[in-house]
């Protein structure tokens, strides 16, 4: 990576850039837990070169995406041509316009996540109850931060350090955050903070593990072995340790 790649990577994350077996997993959890809100007006918050915005755009009525970096949007706008640069802090969209709000590791990158996650909830769809329409829902993805690596590198003597860096999250946290000044990490409780008073209702609330898609390109039967075994103890309390909370919430009307 270039210097400028590399500040890019550490102040934006990394989108997807090849769809593999993680990122349909990931897909079909949106899917399954967005319902019949992901066929009405659908927002990829956060949508980086366009991965995910593609594939929701297939079923939506009609797909939108919101990037902060003009050379991801345009990239995202090759594919969809309903992406708008801006900031999560400031969605410009109209209040109560979407049926479904994906927010795919975005918030630990933003300036204010309180002021982006009252956003979402501002352009997320009211109840209709006499029309026996639910909220509109927020699908959400955030760094967990019992995962034993940090994702997103680490400053270190002034200089960027690319890479997973293991132990970085079990740190205290001012320790932690002056490492990786650059990135958010949640706690269960933490996003309970969050979301404090906002008007929604949790649909699902968990931690799941990556798709490993690298190690298994390398290493195929060890790879696939590891990736099963984490899958399975998403149902343990072991999901402790795993790479992203997984949250699903519909806006309610009160």
């Amino acid at each position: 990576m270039s210097a400028r790649d590399l500040e890019k990577a550490a102040m934006r994350g990394e989108p997807s850039y090849i769809w593999r077996s993680g990122q349909k997993r990931r897909l079909r959890m949106i899917q399954d837990h967005a319902g019949r809100h992901a066929c009405g007006w659908v927002l990829d918050n956060g949508c980086g070169v366009g991965a995910y915005l593609e594939h929701l755009g297939t079923q939506s009525q009609h797909a939108f995406g919101l990037e902060y970096d003009l050379e991801r949007a345009f990239e995202a706008g090759a594919l969809v041509n309903t992406v708008a640069c801006a900031a999560g802090e400031h969605l410009p969209y109209p209040s109560n316009a979407f049926d479904l709000v994906l927010s795919h590791e975005v918030l630990e990158h933003v300036k204010d996540d309180r002021q982006s996650v009252e956003e979402i909830v501002r352009v997320l769809r009211m109840p209709d109850p006499q029309a026996g329409q639910p909220g509109g829902r927020l699908v959400l993805f955030v760094p967990n931060r019992g995962y034993p690596f940090e994702t997103h590198g680490v400053y270190w003597r002034g200089h960027y350090h690319f890479g997973n860096i293991p132990f970085i999250n079990y740190l205290p946290r001012r320790l932690r955050d002056r490492l990786a000044p650059h990135v958010r990490i949640y706690t269960a409780r933490d996003l309970e903070y969050l979301f404090n008073g906002l008007p929604l209702r949790p649909i699902t609330k968990t931690i799941i593990f990556g798709g490993y898609d690298n190690i298994i390109a390398r290493w195929p039967r060890f790879g696939q072995a590891i990736r099963g075994f984490l899958h399975l103890l998403e149902h343990t309390p072991l999901r402790f340790f795993g790479l992203s909370h997984f949250w699903v919430l519909e806006k309610t009307s009160d």
